[in-house]
């Protein structure tokens, strides 16, 4: 199943199954259940209100090829911004839970540009990430990525910052905040290029703030993302990280705490 087609099957039931297809590991990707839960939530908040900010919580691994009940609560609307709760529940469990702030636009006398995007090198001369079976995750499959900056996952090359270039194999239909959700988490923690082996590592939480107005963007655009570590020791991570388009306008900011062993 395509990305698309997982949207659409969670706006049509709220059990749904995720194929292995999507896999990372023993779990489903992450970036996956977090857009498919948001879209549920932005089900619930009316017209005109864009996401501002998303908040995630990885309780546990949403298992592949077994049903996932996603909910969504409004908890407040407010004259201008509305607060939404989602949980995915598996075997009883809750295995996300996240909250996200819907806001519509303000009048407002402050106007401060973002900062420019980082230099990278064009995409066609990146290295991509290639999809090997049983050896890079599943979910791989669907998302394309190419390297720009730091080195690949456990080549031991260490260094603070750590991405490149993002897009989905199958252009969607459109490019909605839910593709942009999916996208920004498929990159892996940027800690890993300090391994020399394969070691587990997962995120534990994540927040993710998109800009609006939100840049033009048409569905087969590649778009930027670089993350730099704050800090890492004692098996966990801090990192944050930027998205850009090609043309080098702010789409997105994120910001993620990861565990990793080795």
């Amino acid at each position: 199943m395509t990305f698309d087609e997982l949207l659409g099957a969670v706006r049509q039931s709220s059990e749904v199954v995720i194929p292995s297809s999507w896999g990372q590991g023993r779990a489903t990707f992450g970036g996956l259940v977090a857009a498919l839960a948001f879209d549920v939530m932005a089900s619930k908040v009316a017209g005109g209100r864009a996401m501002r900010a998303l908040q995630v919580s990885f309780v546990g691994p949403v298992e592949p090829d077994v049903p996932a009940l996603f909910e969504a609560e409004l908890l407040r609307e407010g004259k201008a911004v509305s607060q939404v709760q989602g949980r995915i529940i598996q075997n009883g469990e809750p295995r996300l839970v996240c909250l996200a702030s819907f806001g519509g636009d303000r009048e407002s006398v402050i106007q401060v540009a973002p900062l420019p995007a980082p230099k990278a090198t064009p995409v066609e001369q990146c290295q991509a990430l290639p999809y090997i079976p049983r050896v890079t995750p599943e979910f791989t499959q669907h998302i394309d990525m190419r390297w720009a900056f730091g080195g690949m996952p456990f080549s031991g090359k260490g260094g603070r910052e750590m991405g490149g270039w993002m897009q989905f194999r199958e252009a969607p239909q459109t490019l909605t905040d839910a593709h942009i959700v999916a996208l920004v988490d498929a990159w892996p923690p940027a800690l890993l290029p300090h391994l020399t082996a394969p070691a587990p590592a997962s995120s534990l939480s994540w927040a993710l703030e998109i800009v609006h107005p939100r840049p033009t963007m048409a569905p087969g655009d590649w778009l930027l993302y670089r993350a730099t570590i704050d800090q890492a020791g004692s098996g966990y991570g801090h990192t944050h990280a930027g998205i850009w388009t090609q043309q080098g306008e702010l789409v997105a900011l994120s910001r993620q705490t990861v565990t990793v062993f080795g």
